[in-house]
């Protein structure tokens, strides 16, 4: 059974990225190559990777080798860098500015987990006062985390550089203290 999994802002041959975010890597090919080796750990063929922008800083012939390397069938949701992923459109399953995705859930609201996917954080989304919840990349663990939001940055500087797969995105968000708006409470 294939699994569900988010992520963003790889930033893949963005050299000044490792100085920018402070990240662990001494070059931007040990990066690379970090970034690959955590994502096929976590990901296999068959999964779905729900991309939330920013793939790669670099042209597009460089970046294919790289996607070819990807496991999972990858939904990209644009970034405000991805002229070398559009370059490479066939490679994904579709490619928009924004999503809601529908996940079946038995726990969730009538069986089924609304999230809204964008690339920048937004303060209130479709249905947000129902539960439903927003995942956005972009701010590289920099903004602000609300424990009172169902939103949560799921970009890989702040998941040790892996994609995180929807049972992980829910027990981050069910942990928030959240509460419906006082006109939904009874």
């Amino acid at each position: 059974m294939s699994k569900i999994f988010f992520t963003s802002d790889h930033h893949f041959g963005h050299t000044n990225i490792i100085k920018f975010s402070n990240r662990p890597f001494s070059n931007i090919e040990e990066m690379n190559e970090e970034l690959i080796k955590r994502w096929n750990e976590k990901v296999s063929p068959d999964d779905e990777v729900y991309y939330v922008g920013d793939l790669a800083l670099m042209s597009s012939n460089k970046l294919k080798p790289i996607l070819d390397r990807l496991n999972g069938k990858i939904y990209l949701i644009k970034g405000n860098h991805e002229d070398a992923a559009i370059a490479n459109a066939s490679r994904f399953e579709w490619i928009k500015d924004y999503y809601e995705l529908k996940v079946k859930d038995v726990y969730a609201h009538n069986g089924e987990q609304l999230i809204v996917l964008f690339h920048y954080a937004i303060k209130e989304w479709n249905a947000s006062h129902y539960g439903t919840w927003h995942l956005y990349g972009h701010y590289h663990g920099t903004l602000f985390d609300d424990p009172l939001s169902r939103s949560i940055d799921i970009g890989v500087d702040c998941h040790n550089f892996y994609p995180i797969s929807y049972e992980e995105v829910k027990e981050i968000i069910l942990k928030k203290n959240w509460l419906p708006p006082v006109f939904m409470r009874k």
